[in-house]
């Protein structure tokens, strides 16, 4: 009975792998959003956060886990971003440090924005657990949108997400 038990436990990790590994969220298209969170950590993130402002499918930005020594105008400078698109539409968290003080982070910011529809970005490989995170934090009406930046990310960096996301399921749940 333990054998069996333990050989459906097997088989249900390996193919929970094999459809987080070849299943990622992809990036999505046209699509209005009140807002969009780019979570830091990940090269293109804030490049495609960037993009869906400047093609009108979100209003606001706010960026998640910027690095504290950062300073806005050398965001601005780095990203290539006016000083009009910085004052008016672009917010840059410094508290955030992991996937978890990423969420309590964007929640402040779309309390303050009476945000209702949040494009979420970033890595493909990242995303999973980063919507699990915003959805256990997020008020329940404020609808969820995956625009996920593809990658090539090794084995290793599957193996090692694929199992934070097992063990936030096992400690928080999946509400969504």
């Amino acid at each position: 009975m333990l054998a069996r038990a333990l050989s459906l436990a097997l088989i249900g990790w390996i193919l929970g792998f094999l459809w987080f590994a070849v299943a990622l969220p992809q990036p999505v298209g046209a699509g209005r959003a009140d807002g969009v969170v780019v979570l830091t950590g990940g090269s293109g993130r804030v490049a495609r956060g960037l993009e869906v402002l400047e093609r009108g499918w979100a209003e606001r930005m706010f960026v998640s886990g910027v690095d504290r020594d950062v300073k806005p105008h050398e965001f601005a400078i780095e990203y290539k971003v006016n000083s009009a698109r910085m004052a008016c539409c672009v917010t840059l968290g410094f508290q955030a440090t992991d996937t978890m003080s990423n969420a309590d982070e964007t929640a402040a910011w779309v309390k303050g924005q009476r945000i209702r529809t949040l494009r979420v970005v970033t890595n493909d490989w990242h995303m999973r657990r980063a919507l699990l995170e915003l959805g256990q934090t997020l008020p329940p009406d404020v609808a969820l949108i995956a625009d996920a930046v593809p990658t090539r990310p090794s084995l290793r960096t599957l193996f090692t997400e694929y199992h934070k996301l097992l063990a936030r399921l096992l400690t928080r749940g999946w509400r969504g």
